[in-house]
């Protein structure tokens, strides 16, 4: 009889859980953990089994925040508001939120965190622009800026803390493109779940970033500065194109044909 292997982790920390790409991670990620804890400011599925740990937390609570972190392994940082708001929603859980989790890796000692950057890093880039991991940020909107702000927080506590952290700068990660722009950010669960992989396992990271995609054939980003990960890719939403390009061609001028952030460089301002 073959023996179970042995997962690599005791307990992660999944941030998020309860949200779209959090749900989809509840699942994936059960190889990769003995345990998982499984953690958003929202009602979620009660556990499963023992395998799983249930906390509410706000990411706006520091006390709450270091509480939540303590006895972890490594940490999956996908909580917060992952669209376009105010400032001041956006500041509790995106800004506040990021500083009391690596705050509380810290004080815990955990040393690995993989932090969900996203596109709207460099999202007022044109699309068609091929640019990488050195290529100045372009944030599009203040949900960008949170994300460029988590990532200079990651940079900031590797040299000061040695705490390692892959940021990806996620694409658009859902069943399958729903748009043309999508055509070149779509990043699969699948192969999202086979970066998050590499990013927990890969050894000697210090800070690195990269651009959560599949193997899309018209690209923008050029991952070769986090070669050492070993993502490949897999699937591709080129088997999506005839669906999406039976869609309306938008204006020359939508943002969404435009800019490598699509729609987020126009949302705002808010409370004029």
């Amino acid at each position: 009889m073959t023996a179970t292997p042995t997962p690599p982790f005791n307990r992660l920390l999944l941030t998020g859980a309860a949200g779209g790409l959090g749900k989809v991670l509840r699942e994936t990620l059960r190889p990769c953990a003995n345990v998982i804890r499984l953690s958003d400011i929202v009602d979620m599925a009660p556990a499963l089994d023992d395998r799983e740990e249930v906390v509410i937390c706000d990411l706006s609570d520091k006390q709450a925040v270091h509480q939540l972190v303590e006895g972890v392994d490594a940490i999956l940082h996908f909580g917060g508001v992952s669209t376009e708001r105010s400032f001041e929603e956006i500041l509790g859980a995106n800004i506040c939120g990021v500083f009391h989790i690596y705050e509380a890796a810290r004080r815990h000692g955990v040393k690995r965190v993989i932090f969900a950057s996203s596109n709207h890093v460099i999202g007022f880039y044109k699309q068609g622009e091929i640019i990488d991991a050195h290529s100045p940020r372009r944030p599009d909107s203040y949900y960008g800026l949170s994300k460029s702000y988590g990532e200079d927080m990651a940079s900031f506590y590797f040299d000061r803390y040695g705490i390692e952290t892959v940021s990806i700068r996620i694409g658009s990660s859902f069943p399958e493109p729903q748009n043309r722009r999508m055509m070149s950010t779509w990043l699969s669960f699948g192969d999202l779940t086979h970066l998050l992989e590499r990013a927990l396992y890969a050894p000697n990271v210090g800070h690195t970033v990269v651009y959560g995609a599949s193997d899309n054939n018209d690209v923008w980003w050029d991952n070769r500065y986090a070669a050492g990960l070993g993502y490949t890719p897999q699937d591709s939403s080129e088997v999506f194109r005839e669906k999406v390009e039976a869609q309306p061609m938008p204006a020359a001028d939508d943002p969404a044909r435009v800019y490598q952030g699509g729609a987020f460089v126009a949302s705002g301002p808010f409370g004029d």
